[in-house]
């Protein structure tokens, strides 16, 4: 697949060159052909950068692997979502935003419409609760995010827009590469910031190319999305709360209404990244980002199908515990187990002490102890093991105080091409088990192929559709590039009580 500049981009550039004065680099061109709004910074601010990125990419830039690609995890997303229809946050969200039917942006399920921006939250919601979508992880930190949370803004928005399949999958493949690039460049952990903060400007830019803005415009949706709404990192530390599955959401949410600001001629703060108090310094230090060289490849490719409903750090430990609960056959001959995982898995889910008695589901799904032990009791982790009465199995709790969890830096040097657990298990004998498991299919390296993720969409929707519903949208999903009314696409996927 080649990723060299297409006509239409250079045609494009071209054109620009005679509205600002410059032409568009090559891939191999330095940053400041690209003029700056900032006097004190030499070259382009980073937010036109990006905006000239997005508002040049182009559908035949793509090539028919990433088209595929694309389709695939919009599959599982909206598998995802689906599966998620009924938990009571989603429900909460969907009776806040409403039953009517006068908006531009189907609420996913059912028959409903709203705003393009509260479509994408209440979607979003349902998306990335049950913690099942996609995940990548950056290249620099290891900093994990889920760049299929953005899916929801570039689907609400091309509906809105009346724009086609072709427009969408480049929409989706914007968002997932400004993601990315950003989770290669940051340590937000680190900070103590939260991974939504690479959504906003992503959303904001796919938002706005959906929305035909133009450059200049994009960049000050890419400036007021970030200036009120970067999150913290209490989100996923301590006693987890529903606002764990719904920050991205929310953060895209801010995407898509920055890019209508911005279209409506608003501007925000700048220069945001690199401005005296904007996000390097106050966030997450200098960052190199190098925008020319996007899209070669392009970082979905790179993005990673979940097999298990767990935060990404720690899937790798269930087939792992599974695998030390077979060879011991007993479980009460278990004296005490190590996890040992990477620094980000110690930093996520094996440190806070409300991981060894997780009250609520997002607690329990980012909590290597309660993963482990639930998936040695029952030789599988779905998305069952989080109910009530599993949460709080006075059986498991007991059991879980025999685990303790520490980082190796080791396991921590395989990141990203693996994001590996270790269980060492002692039993009553002084016998010793150790299996570790570096990754798992659908990680980087180990895509699913079309029938992995069918019977994936199908294991999620099968509760709420019928076969032959299930058929139809799978067919038109596959053949999305040929779309041309969205809206009709999803009526596809209401559920009929």
């Amino acid at each position: 697949m080649s990723h060299a500049i297409s006509r239409r981009q250079a045609i494009v550039g071209m054109a620009a060159a005679s509205l600002y004065g410059y032409v568009r680099p090559s891939h191999a061109a330095a940053d400041n052909a690209v003029p700056s709004s900032s006097p004190d910074l030499q070259g382009p601010v980073l937010a036109e950068r990006l905006a000239f990125y997005a508002d040049t990419l182009d559908y035949a830039d793509l090539g028919a692997e990433t088209v595929e690609i694309v389709k695939s995890h919009l599959i599982d997303s909206l598998g995802c979502a689906i599966a998620a229809f009924d938990e009571p946050p989603v429900r909460i969200c969907r009776d806040v935003v409403g039953n009517g039917t006068a908006g531009a942006a189907t609420i996913i399920g059912t028959p409903y419409r709203t705003t393009p921006d509260l479509a994408t939250f209440v979607n979003g919601a349902a998306l990335r609760y049950l913690d099942l979508n996609d995940v990548y992880v950056g290249r620099q930190a290891g900093e994990a995010g889920h760049p299929s949370d953005n899916i929801t803004a570039c689907l609400a928005v091309a509906e809105a827009e009346k724009a086609n399949g072709r427009e969408l999958i480049t929409a989706i493949v914007l968002s997932y590469e400004i993601v990315c690039r950003l989770l290669d460049a940051v340590d937000l952990i680190g900070r103590g910031w939260d991974h939504p903060l690479c959504s906003l400007p992503a959303t904001a830019l796919a938002a706005g190319k959906l929305m035909r803005i133009g450059p200049d415009k994009l960049a000050q949706a890419v400036n007021i999305s970030l200036n009120g709404h970067v999150p913290l990192l209490q989100t996923r530390m301590q006693i987890l709360s529903d606002w764990k599955g719904l920050a991205d959401a929310e953060a895209a949410r801010c995407g898509v209404f920055a890019a209508q600001l911005a279209r409506g001629g608003l501007t925000g703060p700048a220069p945001i990244f690199e401005g005296k108090a904007g996000i390097f310094k106050q966030v997450t230090g200098p960052l190199d980002i190098e925008v020319e060289a996007f899209g070669r490849p392009f970082r979905i490719a790179d993005c990673g199908m979940k097999v298990y409903p767990a935060q990404i750090y720690s899937a790798t430990v269930i087939p792992a515990a599974i695998a030390v609960a077979k060879e011991a056959g007993n479980l009460e001959r278990i004296k005490s187990i190590e996890i040992a995982t990477t620094l980000n898995g110690y930093r996520n889910a094996g440190r806070d002490p409300e991981k060894w008695a997780p009250e609520t589901k997002a607690t329990a799904d980012h909590s290597l102890p309660y993963i482990a032990a639930r998936a040695m009791f029952d030789g599988d982790l779905t998305n069952d093991s989080y109910a009530s009465e599993k949460l709080r199995d006075p059986r498991l709790r007991v059991f879980m105080q025999k685990i303790t969890v520490k980082e190796d830096p080791a396991l921590t040097a395989l990141m990203p091409k693996a994001v590996p657990n270790r269980v060492t298990a002692v039993l009553d004998d002084g016998q010793t088990i150790i299996h570790q498991v570096d990754d798992l299919p659908g990680f980087v390296g180990r895509p699913m192929q079309r029938a992995d993720a069918e019977r994936k969409f199908r294991g999620n929707v099968g509760h709420y559709w019928p076969e032959r519903q299930t058929r139809a949208v799978l067919d038109a999903l596959w053949d999305l590039e040929r779309q041309d009314d969205l809206g009709r696409l999803l009526k596809k996927f209401v559920i009929k009580r």
